[in-house]
């Protein structure tokens, strides 16, 4: 829940922040909090996955892209995500969220997000994302068209994320997707 008013203070800074292109880098600056800790002292494996929705949404609002999302009622949703740990960060210390765009494909938008202190990368992910709205997913091609830009083309998707993604996938929302413990 405390997420939400993170995201809160962050749309009403972003008013006042440098505006950049959804192609652009976006970092956040943070200091590892009680509530991002778990009882080892260090940020909860959890929280990760968290802190990096606030700098997938420091980039939307920066560029603008959410606002043209609430005007389209589009939905933005994670589809798949991999993290992978380096160094724990503890209570207090601060760190930046690293952002971008890694690319498209027919599918998703990835993003690639890090978490870094004092110029040395902690933590890394990869998030794939949709769009979601009032007639289901909506189409990369539809985003970028609303937003007016195009995909830079040095933003191609690596084969393995590709492959991580379809690997990794459920069956769509509207296909059964029955459950067993029994393998």
């Amino acid at each position: 829940m405390h997420m939400i008013f993170r995201i809160l203070m962050m749309l009403v800074r972003s008013k006042k922040a440098s505006k950049i292109s959804m192609f652009d880098s976006g970092s956040v600056p943070m200091r590892a909090t009680l509530t991002d800790i778990d009882f080892a002292g260090h940020i909860n494996n959890g929280m990760y996955f968290s802190i990096f929705d606030l700098g997938r949404f420091d980039l939307m609002f920066r560029s603008g892209t959410w606002d043209v999302l609430r005007k389209n009622k589009w939905t933005p949703v994670v589809q798949a995500a991999t993290m992978t740990f380096r160094k724990s960060v503890k209570l207090g210390v601060k760190f930046t969220q690293e952002t971008r765009v890694l690319g498209m494909d027919e599918r998703c938008i990835y993003f690639e997000q890090h978490i870094v202190v004092n110029g040395e990368i902690y933590a890394r992910g990869y998030i794939a994302t949709r769009m979601t709205g009032k007639k289901g997913p909506v189409s990369n091609e539809e985003i970028l068209a609303a937003l007016g830009i195009t995909l830079p083309e040095d933003r191609v998707v690596p084969e393995w994320i590709t492959a991580w993604r379809e690997a990794s996938a459920l069956p769509g929302a509207r296909k059964p997707a029955p459950f067993s413990l029994i393998r």
